[in-house]
């Protein structure tokens, strides 16, 4: 409060402007996605407002419908697949990087993170040629490969932080008392990190669960996901079943990061603590 009373006129005004302005920025990422859900409810055939009435008939039919659950268990599938590939492979690379001193560590970083920041057309074109040549494209292992390369950034730079917060001579001194290096991760390292492995396992979830580009490059006609189920259906018939899926996508979706916030929060408070 004594902070408060002591902030200048200016300040203030440009604390409630920045308020305002993410409020703003909210409305405008929120809104358009809360817009589906009413719709969802719609007892009629077309996707207008106001709603000609309130119905549970489209979620019915999502989940009776055969397409649309195999779309919604073959995302899942394939998500915890991938998850447990980047999982590993992110965990891995972070803990080799943490701690190395050498020429080029930036660069290596840079090019594991890259599918951040590349758009992920081109990202899905590259993986199309090269799965190709692999002879891998239609295939669940080419798709979870290409779901992979998403989601791997994720687990990287989540561990690579929750590293941050670990003591280096604990490690060290498990090695001097005769622990095998595995033995020193398992007991040591790893109960130290698991909320920032954790977080970094359901980003590396959600970036699988909802891709659509690298799937419709990769996959097979039969091999539709729930992205891509929503794709069709928005590009070939229009029915409010469309807008049951996405409810359904979004909810998933907003559940694990709202897990992934409290694993950051534990991982936050455990640094705090050491």
């Amino acid at each position: 409060m004594a902070i408060a009373a002591n902030t200048s006129p200016v300040e203030r005004i440009v604390r409630w402007a920045a308020r305002l302005m993410t409020g703003i920025a909210l409305a405008y990422l929120v809104l358009p996605l809360a817009a589906i859900v009413p719709l969802s409810f719609t007892s009629g055939t077309i996707l207008v407002f106001p709603l000609p009435g309130w119905s549970f008939r489209w979620y019915a039919d999502f989940f009776e419908n055969p397409l649309w659950t195999s779309a919604l268990a073959r995302s899942v599938a394939i998500a915890l697949v991938t998850m447990a590939v980047a999982t590993a492979l992110g965990t891995t690379a972070a803990l080799g990087l943490h701690g190395a001193r050498f020429r080029g560590k930036a660069l290596i970083v840079g090019v594991l993170v890259a599918p951040m920041a590349v758009p992920v057309i081109i990202t899905a074109v590259a993986l199309f040629y090269w799965l190709s040549a692999l002879g891998l494209v239609g295939s669940y292992a080419g798709l979870v490969c290409g779901h992979t390369v998403i989601a791997l950034p994720y687990v990287v730079i989540t561990v690579l932080a929750a590293l941050q917060g670990l003591d280096p001579s604990l490690p060290r001194a498990a090695a001097m008392l005769g622990a095998a290096p595995l033995e020193a991760f398992r007991r040591v390292t790893l109960p130290m990190i698991w909320p920032g492995v954790a977080a970094g396992a359901l980003f590396a979830f959600c970036a699988s669960f909802d891709e659509l580009v690298i799937t419709l490059f990769i996959a097979s006609p039969q091999q539709r996901t729930l992205p891509r189920q929503i794709f069709s259906g928005v590009s070939e018939a229009v029915t409010p079943t469309v807008t049951a899926a996405a409810v359904v996508l979004g909810i998933v979706s907003i559940g694990f990061m709202l897990a992934t916030e409290l694993l950051r929060r534990r991982a936050a408070r455990q640094r705090g603590v050491s």
